[in-house]
């Protein structure tokens, strides 16, 4: 069975949310930095990091 990765975070993240309870602006903080890390010039240094 083959699920797309969107659909595991999202899963994942409601699990999260739902059981550990962060305040919403640490929720909110984590995902406007991932996206606007996603388009910055960093974006290449990271990738390369990761993998």
């Amino acid at each position: 069975m083959q699920v797309p990765l969107w659909f595991a975070l999202a899963v994942v993240g409601y699990v999260g949310v739902k059981f550990l309870r962060p305040p919403w602006w640490l929720v909110a903080v984590l995902l406007l930095g991932g996206f606007l890390l996603a388009d910055s010039i960093l974006a290449p240094v990271i990738s390369t990091a990761i993998k």
